[in-house]
């Protein structure tokens, strides 16, 4: 297999994981709340991604400021998205939740215009900005009518979560990097341990009504888009580069909403199907230059 091959290989295996996240807190909220969907699979990917690391030779940070940064990165980049969505998806498809989140990187590259240097807005990234909006226009729209199954409220907690995607990707461009490895892992124990304090409560598990799907659902949802996906993420990183990396934008919302089809039996309206073509074409009109 050549490098392209496998780089190719990686980008697909990592868009079906990222995009099947949805489609596990769905299954994961018939037992667990959303908090404790946040504390559970932060807690599983940091033991993996711990693992990971060691087996890699790479050791924790020993000085203050990196673990400072991992604050910063484990409350915007992981609590917050991962709770706004798990609570939204109480009331959303999780093909819609996967759906709205295409809009993370048209909110990135309007903070960029502002706290990036180099950054600017342009004329292809304004009009992006605008198609991406129209496609949420669109989906709002009829969420509006009573008998729409998702909410309007669900919907805003979900564009939340990618905003603070998008506030995450700025402060991790501005602030200093780390070894991928070890700032994941990083990341991931500070995350765990701030969500088991927050809410101490979810350490409490009624075993009696936990439903095998549910467990085995938070159980991947941890091992694999929380810890694995970064491992596979760095690699192509790595070995294509983040423009190469970039093409995920435009798979996983179409994987996420249309594993809710196929595995949940969710509606596939017009709408949602013309939101989605908004959205991902206001995501490739955005990156093109002059």
């Amino acid at each position: 297999m050549t490098t392209n091959q496998r780089n190719y290989l990686l980008l697909a295996l990592l868009v079906l994981i990222w995009g099947s996240s949805f489609l596990l807190i769905n299954r994961s909220l018939l037992s667990f709340s959303p908090e404790q969907i946040v504390g559970y699979r932060l807690l599983i990917g940091s033991f993996v991604m711990l693992f990971i690391a060691f087996l890699n030779g790479k050791s924790l940070p020993g000085s203050l400021l990196p673990w400072l940064h991992f604050i910063i990165f484990a409350i915007i980049g992981n609590i917050l998205p991962f709770l706004l969505i798990a609570k939204g998806q109480l009331s959303i498809s999780s093909g819609m939740a996967g759906l709205l989140m295409a809009i993370m990187p048209l909110v990135t590259l309007i903070l960029a215009h502002f706290f990036i240097p180099n950054d600017k807005l342009n004329r292809y990234k304004i009009i992006g900005f605008v198609l991406g909006i129209s496609g949420v226009i669109f989906i709002l729209g009829p969420s509006l009518n009573d008998d729409n199954n998702n909410t309007v409220f669900g919907i805003l907690l979900v564009l939340a979560a990618a905003c603070s995607y998008a506030v995450n990707t700025i402060f991790a461009t501005r602030l200093p990097s780390y070894d991928p490895l070890v700032a994941s892992s990083g990341v991931l124990i500070v995350a765990s341990v701030i969500s088991f304090l927050i809410w101490p409560d979810i350490l409490y598990l009624n075993f009696i009504d936990l439903s095998l799907i549910s467990g085995l659902s938070i159980l991947l949802l941890g091992i694999f888009p929380t810890a694995i996906a970064m491992v596979i993420y760095f690699n192509i990183v790595n070995s294509a580069g983040a423009t190469f990396l970039s093409n995920i934008n435009y798979l996983i919302p179409v994987v996420a909403f249309f594993l809710g089809a196929l595995v949940l039996g969710e509606s596939i309206l017009w709408h949602n199907l013309l939101a989605l073509l908004l959205i991902i074409s206001g995501i490739i009109i955005s990156r093109f230059r002059f």
